[in-house]
């Protein structure tokens, strides 16, 4: 199967596969339960940010460079995992880089201090910022262009479920205990992940057998220099800019500018995360269905107008949070689904594991950068208050209104090869 995908056009209509065999149901389930632990491990900050700042006496700049911290060491691992991402068994490097991201998120439930703290974020950047490309380049090679949608969509519930089950768990452990006991939940599931991994998966290691440059150092050269591959990362850095800008600070500015209290942030996520859980499958099929590229317009258009309304909020009831929250994420999971679905069809079967590692370095530095420029925008006010919090959506807009342009050109030229109008 994984050479016949390999070998095969980007969607041959010909033989078209409809649903899943039992291993790749379960290969999904896998991949699905790899991306929950490691979105939870870095969206867990946002929540606990309320808690982490006062616990460990930091500002709000200090905890934006922590959140950031992540993201620019798991740039700096992308380029540097780029030219061997395509010269091992994809498994074993999904078991490297999750043990390492294991690791660090020990050092990070271990932290006393936020200097040990930010160390940790780093070691945990260095290796889980790799996985989500790995994942993405073993999706690529094992299911067809007309299925990646669907798969994607169940792959990137896993965001949903750290919201459903993760953040509210966390926080009531950290709120019953201290947020150390977060982490250490992380660590344990992770475990559990790699023992799964280890036994269950089969080797993805198809794409050893066509002719690779022998210099890694070459192979990542060639593959930033191909020009069909440039519009895609301008795009994948323009997507991540605008998440990276609101997520980090999101628990703050709903405790302290919306009014609602802490107490209730487990049950805003808890319900958005519910709806995710059900919309990305959806999303998922609707990409497939009906193209790719109008399902991303449609979440861009969504996305616009839910984060305008957001970031204008003053004093809310619980339920105008949970329901401006719900619709947000109905937009960033129109957006997110079928872009990386669209994105993996572009490089070539050599190539897409150091296109993902590139891409999701880029991902990184761009979100890195954003949070920073975030912290930078805002200021906190004597009651804890985020002031200007209304400048960073228009920064988001900006962005989702450039990238929705450039995707227009991406799908294109996707388009063209595959002998379609609209993929």
């Amino acid at each position: 199967m994984t050479e016949q995908t390999l070998a095969a056009p980007i969607d041959d209509p010909s033989g078209r596969q409809r649903g899943f065999s039992r291993y790749q149901a379960l290969l999904i389930a896998l991949l699905a339960f790899t991306q929950f632990t490691i979105i939870l491990d870095f969206i867990i900050m946002s929540p606990l940010g309320a808690i982490l700042m006062p616990a460990l006496d930091i500002t709000a700049g200090q905890f934006g460079v922590a959140v950031s911290a992540y993201a620019f060491s798991a740039g700096i691992s992308g380029v540097l995992a780029a030219g061997f991402a395509d010269r091992f068994d994809r498994k074993r490097l999904l078991l490297f880089f999750y043990v390492g991201f294991t690791l660090g998120t020990m050092l990070c439930a271990a932290a006393q201090n936020y200097h040990v703290l930010l160390l940790g974020r780093i070691v945990t950047g260095l290796f889980g910022g790799v996985i989500g490309s790995v994942v993405l380049a073993i999706i690529t090679d094992l299911f067809p262009l007309h299925l990646r949608g669907r798969v994607m969509g169940f792959v990137q519930t896993a965001f949903a479920a750290s919201q459903v089950l993760g953040i509210p768990a966390g926080l009531f452990l950290a709120n019953h205990w201290n947020w150390h006991v977060c982490f250490i939940a992380i660590v344990v599931v992770s475990i559990a992940a790699i023992a799964i991994i280890a036994f269950a998966m089969e080797p993805v290691d198809a794409h050893l057998k066509r002719k690779q440059d022998k210099n890694p150092f070459h192979h990542l050269i060639a593959t930033i220099g191909q020009p069909r591959y440039t519009l895609a990362f301008a795009v994948t850095t323009l997507l991540a800019t605008g998440g990276y800008m609101l997520m980090p600070f999101s628990s703050a500015f709903t405790v302290h500018n919306l009014g609602i209290d802490i107490t209730h942030l487990p049950t805003i996520y808890l319900v958005s995360g519910l709806f995710s859980i059900v919309t990305g499958p959806l999303v998922g099929r609707a990409s497939d269905a009906f193209g790719k590229y109008p399902t991303f317009v449609f979440g861009s258009v969504v996305s616009v107008i839910m984060v305008l309304i957001y970031t204008h909020l003053g004093h809310v009831t619980l339920t105008t949070a949970i329901l401006v929250n719900v619709l947000m994420f109905v937009g960033i999971f129109s957006r997110m689904i079928p872009s990386q679905a669209l994105m993996s069809a572009i490089p070539d079967p050599d190539q897409r594991g150091s296109f993902s590692a590139i891409s999701a370095s880029l991902q990184q530095l761009s979100g890195g950068l954003g949070s920073v420029l975030a912290a930078g925008i805002i200021t906190e006010g004597a009651d804890g208050s985020l002031i200007h919090f209304d400048r960073i959506g228009y920064v988001v807009v900006a962005t989702s209104i450039v990238s929705l342009v450039a995707m227009y050109f991406v799908q294109k030229a996707v388009a063209e090869r595959a002998g379609k109008r609209v993929v």
